[in-house]
């Protein structure tokens, strides 16, 4: 939507509010011609924008993980069909330090975490190296409009973790707080308009357990009263806290490694289901006690259970870089679910349908589309697994481990933002890969895999895209003309 609709929508509104401040005050039979010139004037304000040509929009947060359901779709409208020349146009930078973690955006702030090595410390120079490093890890919280650094929290932290770059998790906005999670476990709850602490608990001493392999990555989950994260340790890789007060309310399963998956919820079966996948099974819980429902076993190597389960009706898809995929068929009569099938390979090079490292799939009208192992976007038939199609060209154009790109959809069209911080506006459909714009737009920073790469999953809102490397997180205007 243009300046001048807004402008002219909230004259629209300032005077219906005029009109009619407060309808409870209104005597019955006064009540019916101010109500009536209220729909009248609303009526004149919409022809009028119709008549210059200016077309209402509409607008979305995105306060979490994969936006505001938690699904990976964009729903905003007004949105760019192609790329001007020279690409779409960066409304600000604002440097930041390093990290993984991608930024949450609502009512006009944008918070992000980050990672900065303090005066005599040290960042391990191998990623896979289990050495500690100290630094400070912090929440920033900037101005949408010029990216601005409003405020900053900060705690000391020794990283002890392989691919030691930063955290990994996006916070998760509700109800005026932002909840985050460190790398190393701090979980913390803050006042979003100030940054002050609500409260906060350190995962790895509360529960007697050492960071995963490759650090706390499990995004919180907001649900009601509840924030849901995953743990570790003996009845408690997952773990549900009052959101106000960060007092345990339940703990919930058993496995070596809790796995890095963010926890879902789907309502099938007649109940809601918390979705946890660790490296062991993929298991459904009730999310008001932690009872578990269903529970079908899926090993997975080197505990790299990582990719958000998708849903397609009944079906339920968990992906993973060697062992492949495994399908679900959730009953529709109770918590229930039986296998419909799973890859054969445990191969992370001699594939047979989807290995995915860390890029969520979308699935829709009966395929899947997700990034393989090295790199390859494909399509397959979810019924079956069958494949129907590969490409490298969405990710870095050639065969290379662990390549990949994020997708979010978008009206009948995907975005994807790939390692090389490269966007591209294509459509997925079975007949193939159409690309349809593309334009590099955040320099590629971590060289921890070997080669230089934006590992970050980015933001979309208010008809802009936010994402960010180990130097800088930028905005992107998306709007169409």
């Amino acid at each position: 939507m243009t300046s001048a609709s807004r402008v002219l929508l909230c004259a629209m509104n300032r005077q219906t509010d005029l009109l009619c401040p407060d309808k409870a005050r209104l005597r019955p039979s006064a009540g019916i011609p101010v109500f009536q010139n209220r729909i009248r004037l609303r009526w004149a304000a919409w022809l009028l924008l119709a008549l210059v040509g200016i077309a209402p929009c509409r607008a979305d947060d995105w306060p979490q993980w994969l936006g505001p359901h938690r699904d990976g779709i964009w729903r905003e409208t007004g949105i760019v069909k192609s790329f001007p020349p020279g690409g779409p146009p960066v409304l600000w930078r604002t440097a930041i330090g390093t990290g993984f973690a991608g930024p949450a955006v609502t009512q006009g702030r944008v918070f992000v975490m980050d990672r900065t090595v303090e005066p005599g410390g040290s960042n391990p120079a191998n990623p896979t190296a289990k050495k500690e490093g100290t630094s400070l890890e912090r929440v920033l919280c900037l101005d949408d409009k010029d990216g601005q650094i409003l405020w900053k929290y900060a705690y000391p932290c020794a990283f002890n973790i392989s691919y030691p770059s930063g955290p990994r998790t996006t916070p998760a906005v509700d109800h005026g707080k932002v909840y985050t999670l460190g790398a190393v476990g701090d979980l913390c709850c803050l006042e979003a308009g100030n940054g002050q602490v609500v409260w906060s608990r350190q995962l790895r001493k509360d529960y007697g357990v050492d960071s995963p392999v490759w650090g706390f990555a499990g995004h919180p989950l907001v649900d009601g009263k509840k924030l849901i994260c995953l743990v570790r340790g003996d009845g408690s890789t997952v773990v549900a806290f009052d959101k106000d007060t960060g007092k345990e309310l339940w703990r919930a399963l058993s496995a070596r490694e809790p796995g890095y998956c963010p926890p879902v919820i789907y309502e099938a079966g007649g109940k809601r289901q918390l979705i946890v996948w660790d490296p062991e099974s993929v298991n459904s819980l009730d999310p008001e006690t932690g009872k578990v429902y269903w529970s079908i076993p899926f090993a997975v190597n080197t505990g790299m259970s990582i990719a958000t389960p998708r849903r397609l009706g009944d079906l339920l898809l968990v992906t993973c870089f060697y062992n492949g995929s495994l399908m679900l068929r959730l009953a529709d009569d109770q918590p229930a679910a039986t296998e419909l099938w799973r890859g054969r390979s445990n191969s992370e090079i001699k594939t047979d349908g989807l290995h995915s490292v860390f890029c969520t799939p979308f699935i829709e009208d009966g395929y899947i589309y997700g990034v393989c192992s090295y790199g390859q976007l494909r399509c397959l038939k979810a019924g079956t697994g069958e494949r129907v199609w590969e490409t490298y060209a969405a990710t870095g154009g050639k065969h290379e481990r662990w390549a990949s790109a994020f997708i979010v959809k978008n009206g009948d069209r995907f975005f994807l933002f790939n390692e090389k911080g490269d966007l591209i506006i294509a459509k997925l459909s079975p007949k193939g890969y159409d690309e349809i714009s593309r334009a590099h737009l955040l320099a590629p920073t971590n060289s921890m895999p070997g080669r230089d790469v934006v590992w970050s999953h980015p933001a979309f809102a208010n008809r802009c895209m936010y994402a960010r490397n180990d130097k800088e997180i930028i905005c992107v205007n998306l709007g169409a003309p």
